[in-house]
């Protein structure tokens, strides 16, 4: 069965990809996947300062996976110094490199990684609600590169399809739906608490259990621009 596609002028062999995450935190963990047959790679998302990961980071059952990582946890020089050097020696896959989350941050990333990204993945945790400074996003890597930018949109966004639009009024070229969805607090009755590390026990959720909720924003943002 034939599977290639095209998104954005990028040439798929097939459509799937991981999506930004703990999977994808460095060249080991993208080649490893790669292995699995996957049509393309994004990064996990890079900021200009290394995250701190609360740990323990993750829980997991059969339907969802609850995790309290943030950005990466590792600085932007160990991932345009060692780990997209060494992913890109032995692959030959688009790859999509994550980056956030201010205006500035995006103008001090952009150049560091447009000889490495065929695109750019922009998270949008802190603009759900302004679709002016999600203009200002888009505009602030479009400045740097002309690689397809496409937009990250959190569940908490409140209208997709006026946030759509916002993105496609400004240039971008599509839109990722959705991130993880929080906060939720996963009880153990074993212990009566939270077996993750952040200070209250917190987390977002992801996984097959909010794919209704994915697939209604999907829908509200296609009804919103023609991306």
């Amino acid at each position: 069965m034939n599977l290639s596609t095209e998104v954005a002028g990028i040439s798929l062999k097939n459509p799937l990809m991981p999506a930004s995450g703990p999977l994808t935190g460095d060249h080991r963990k993208m080649l490893a996947l790669e292995a699995m047959g996957v049509g393309a790679m994004v990064t996990k998302t890079i900021s200009t300062v290394a995250a701190k990961v609360p740990r323990p980071c993750i829980v997991a059952d059969k339907d969802f996976v609850i995790n309290t990582e943030l950005w990466s946890e590792f600085p932007p020089d160990m991932w345009f110094e060692e780990f997209l050097p060494e992913y890109k020696k032995s692959s030959s896959l688009p790859l999509i490199v994550s980056l956030g989350y201010s205006p500035e941050d995006l103008r001090k990333l952009v150049p560091l990684f447009s000889r490495f990204a065929d695109a750019f993945e922009l998270s949008t945790h802190y603009v759900a609600d302004d679709p002016s400074l999600m203009k200002e996003l888009v505009s602030a890597v479009k400045e740097g590169t002309d690689k397809p930018v496409f937009l990250k949109f959190d569940p908490s966004v409140p209208d997709p399809a006026e946030m759509a639009k916002a993105v496609q009024d400004s240039g971008g070229d599509g839109i990722v739906a959705i991130n993880s969805l929080g906060p939720v607090y996963p009880l153990d009755r074993r212990v009566n608490r939270s077996f993750l590390g952040s200070s209250d026990g917190f987390g977002w959720i992801s996984g097959p259990v909010i794919k209704k909720l994915s697939l209604s924003s999907v829908r509200r943002i296609r009804e919103g621009c023609s991306l």
